[in-house]
């Protein structure tokens, strides 16, 4: 199995990065997610609904839209508050990696454990950038919410492709699969991790500076 493999990139000041983080691991999730399955018989189910959500930021210029599942929400800002902390005392000029990973299990002979097999991966790399002035935050707030739109389009654009999804399972295979701990919401087994790195480049931040610039100057 080949596992797909998406990079997003990000430059945000340090008081946005848990929103920025939010919106975009919750976009991906909404569609990588489905209600609880129901079954009656093996080979026989029915799939209860996904409620979704709408959060204002208080930093940046953005509504995200999520599930409507306070427990896979606590999951993600717990994940995201350990990066921006990771991030902050890094020291490593405030950049970051954090990854999501969907899998599925395959059973494997006793006495080893199931193996985890990746099916795909979304990567969003993070560099914050250090401003002078209220106003260049006012401005950053605009601009970042409006990259984060184009971000969002750019993922329902990459999960709506006809690529690779894991079939549905059976009854005793679907543990394989979703994560069945949640009470409202199946997503698809996934993990969250994250790196502190020095090695990602300036490229998006340096793009960010940019912008404030030009708008500073019209």
């Amino acid at each position: 199995m080949n596992c797909r493999s998406e990079v997003l990139e990000v430059s945000v000041e340090g008081r946005q990065v848990d929103e920025a983080m939010l919106a975009l691991l919750h976009t991906i999730l909404l569609h990588r997610s489905t209600g609880k399955f129901h079954y009656k018989k093996e080979g026989t189910y029915s799939i209860g609904t996904v409620g979704t959500q709408d959060v204002d930021c208080d930093f940046i210029d953005f509504t995200l839209v999520r599930v409507s599942s306070d427990e896979l929400d606590r999951v993600i800002r717990k994940a995201v508050a350990e990066f921006k902390d990771a991030l902050g005392n890094s020291g490593s000029d405030g950049m970051g990696q954090i990854s999501l990973e969907f899998y599925q299990k395959k059973k494997s002979r006793w006495p080893f454990s199931d193996e985890c097999i990746p099916w795909e991966v979304w990567s969003i790399k993070v560099n914050v950038v250090n401003l002078a002035n209220e106003q260049e935050r006012q401005i950053c707030r605009e601009k970042v919410g409006e990259k984060l739109g184009e971000k969002v389009i750019n993922i329902v654009e990459v999960i709506n492709r006809h690529e690779y999804l894991p079939k549905m399972p059976t009854q005793s295979e679907v543990y394989n699969v979703f994560d069945t701990s949640l009470k409202d919401v199946q997503p698809y087994l996934y993990k969250i991790t994250y790196q502190i790195t020095d090695s990602l480049g300036t490229s998006v931040s340096t793009t960010m500076r940019r912008l404030i610039k030009d708008t500073l100057a019209l």
